[in-house]
């Protein structure tokens, strides 16, 4: 469950960031993406591992450069453990995108897999 957790926390990251820029993104969506961002950093800056909270803005400025970077920092700092930002990664998700946390979008669960990708319009070449 922590590495399902820890990409929901990072696509609400992106889902936040991408609705914030929007003029109708709400105050829910803002407040919400906020607690994320807030959970990252106080993880990232509590990590054993030395990462540093910059990560975060790197990912913010360069998504797809940064994203396994990212995953791995906040793995390595139990952000899937952590209901409290895993319940403001729901609840941006939910306000972004409600039709897709209802239908379950978000609720992903992969066990002993190789090769897995989470998200939409994927693609992959595997050579095992």
């Amino acid at each position: 469950m922590a590495v399902e957790a820890v990409e929901l926390v990072v696509s609400a990251l992106t889902a936040g960031a991408v609705a914030g820029v929007k003029d109708t993104a709400g105050a829910a969506v803002k407040d919400a993406y906020a607690s994320v961002q807030s959970g990252v950093r106080r993880l990232l800056s509590r990590n054993d591992a030395g990462e540093d909270v910059s990560l975060l803005e790197a990912y913010a400025a360069a998504p797809d450069a940064h994203r396994d970077d990212l995953v791995a920092a906040l793995t390595a700092a139990g952000a899937g453990e952590d209901a409290q930002l895993v319940a403001a990664a729901q609840a941006v998700l939910a306000s972004v995108d409600p039709p897709g946390m209802t239908a379950g979008k978000y609720n992903v669960r992969v066990r002993d897999s190789q090769g897995v990708q989470v998200g939409d319009g994927n693609t992959m070449k595997l050579k095992f």
